[in-house]
């Protein structure tokens, strides 16, 4: 999930503008979660089937 459509229970603010320590400690976490952990689930799942289709067709080559 992205923090910039998240919005803060402490302060009432999005969290990307990062008004209290609160928000600023969610903004640090959320930015410290790894290479895919921007990615919306539809881009994740479209990733997850051509790797998947990639896969089948390495499966196919080497079967023949």
């Amino acid at each position: 999930m992205t923090y910039d459509r998240l919005v803060c229970a402490n302060c009432a603010a999005p969290v990307a503008e990062g008004r209290c320590p609160v928000c600023r400690a969610s903004r640090e976490r959320l930015q410290q979660n790894g290479p895919f952990a921007g990615l919306n689930p539809a881009a994740l799942v479209a990733l997850l089937v051509v790797l998947v289709a990639a896969l089948a067709l390495l499966a196919h080559q080497t079967a023949a």
